[in-house]
């Protein structure tokens, strides 16, 4: 069975008469995981090979082995680094930033604006740090 989007579930959810049988029958579609194993799960679906990844992203080659090997706390820009090297759409980067427990993308915040189009366009990270800059904000990662 295909995995449910959040917006199927919400939608069968409210129609549900009874929220443990809801639960039992989607319990495929909670599946939790950590922001490691999220990781490599979109690097098998994408095709993508982690060295690749970790290279665009721009990312200290260590550090990032440390997040791909399930290193706590990562911080919310070094998990964008990787949502714009694997060339992830906004909703994936939601989830992903989701299971490294930070808050999603948010439009009306001027930064999470560019790296939402940034996303949408399929830019790398030298172009969005150079689009951050050019509107007056603090880069991806680093300086440009």
């Amino acid at each position: 069975m295909a995995e449910k989007d959040t917006a199927q579930l919400e939608h069968e959810l409210k129609a549900a008469d009874d929220v443990k049988k809801f639960d039992e029958e989607n319990a495929e579609n909670f599946r939790e995981y950590t922001l490691a194993e999220y990781l490599q799960k979109l690097l098998a679906e994408k095709n993508l090979s982690k060295a690749q990844v970790i290279k665009d992203s721009q990312l200290g080659e260590i550090y990032a082995h440390h997040i791909f090997g399930g290193r706590k706390n990562t911080s919310r820009e070094y998990i964008l680094s990787l949502a714009v090297a694997m060339k992830l759409t906004p909703k994936e980067t939601d989830y992903l930033l989701y299971y490294g427990k930070h808050k999603k993308l948010y439009v009306r915040d001027r930064w999470d604006e560019v790296i939402f189009f940034a996303l949408e366009n399929g830019l790398n990270i030298l172009e969005t740090n150079e689009l951050l800059h050019d509107m007056n904000l603090s880069p991806l990662l680093g300086n440009i």
